[in-house]
């Protein structure tokens, strides 16, 4: 049209300025510290382990204490007491994580922790006198009388998983403990979650008047109401799961105590694979395949555009009138 706008040229420049939007989004993000445009595809690796070994024999009063975390890892080692010891242990731990987000291909996030506890330990209770320094208490022995205790305990939160095991008041213990816990996350951007956790405890073990307890809890997973939306007399309730929880109902609890004299023998494994597998709607679907393509949580609802979403989107609600409603006077 003489004089006019060019439809053609609007609608091409429109398509552009879209496409370099999109590009630009792609490719470029901005760091909110400094203002400055950075590139967005990233790719990332960080490693760490750790390992401790020991032997150690003696006489006197000992007290012992290892802690070691590693991703949703978790694990305690911990005695005292007086008398004769020999004990033999290695702890070794590794994490890894490693992130690919190239620019056009799907996200990768990869994790993978483990943690390993070996401990061969004798122990035998006597009560001690320990002269201690030069002044006082050099001529004036200390003295200890603790009987022996030893706390182990492993926790896998990727599953929410808890093995636990103490002896306490013991006049003697000779125990083999071996304890594994290891955990893997996988996650593909759009769609897949998988991983598998882990956890296992091996015991084998004489104790001499003392105390023992063993116990085992694993979570179970929860479900809560997401969204409830009303729909004339029915209610329409979206369930969701939530992670593993072992505050009520768990799905494993053992729980034991001995007094006395006894041989114990535990192998405790607990192995806990998963996978998701959950798709997300491309950004505004209804720009896409139109509005009978949607969803139907899109269509209406709260998730989407309100209840009256019909008469914005769906052509085929139009009528053209036979006359006008308001006819020209004259």
């Amino acid at each position: 049209m003489d004089g006019g706008i060019d439809l053609k040229k609007v609608i091409l420049a429109a398509v552009l300025l879209v496409a370099l939007i999109g590009l630009s989004t792609a490719e470029l993000m901005k760091s909110a510290a400094d203002g400055q445009w950075y590139n967005y595809a990233t790719s990332t690796e960080k490693n760490t382990s750790f390992t401790f070994e020991q032997s150690v024999q003696g006489n006197g009063y000992f007290m012992t204490y290892m802690y070691a975390k590693e991703g949703n890892l978790e694990m305690k080692n911990y005695a005292h007491g007086s008398g004769s010891i020999d004990n033999q242990a290695t702890l070794a731990a590794y994490h890894m994580e490693r992130t690919k987000h190239p620019v056009a291909e799907d996200w990768n996030d990869y994790n993978l922790s483990c943690i390993q506890f070996k401990e061969d330990n004798a122990m035998v209770y006597a009560p001690m006198k320990i002269a201690v320094g030069t002044g006082y208490y050099a001529a004036n022995p200390v003295d200890y009388s603790s009987l022996l205790k030893e706390k182990t305990w492993v926790k896998n939160y990727r599953a929410a998983t808890s093995m636990h095991h103490e002896v306490e008041y013991a006049h003697a213990l000779d125990k083999e403990l071996d304890l594994v816990a290891k955990e893997k996350f996988n996650y593909t951007y759009d769609p897949i979650y998988e991983g598998d956790a882990v956890t296992q405890m091996k015991i084998n073990e004489d104790v001499t008047d003392g105390k023992v307890h063993l116990g085992v809890l694993q979570g179970d997973q929860q479900w809560v109401t997401k969204d409830a939306v009303k729909n004339g007399a029915n209610q329409i309730i979206t369930k969701s799961p939530l992670t593993y929880t072992a505050w009520k109902h768990p799905a494993i609890e053992i729980d034991e105590d001995y007094w006395g004299t006894y041989h114990i023998e535990k192998n405790m494994t607990l192995d806990v694979p998963y996978k998701r597998i959950e798709a997300s709607d491309d950004w505004l679907p209804c720009c896409f395949g139109g509005y009978m393509t949607m969803p139907t949580y899109y269509q209406k609802g709260s998730y989407g555009f309100g209840s009256n979403v019909k008469g914005v989107f769906d052509c085929t609600c139009f009528k053209a009138l036979e006359q006008a409603e308001f006819p020209r006077v004259y």
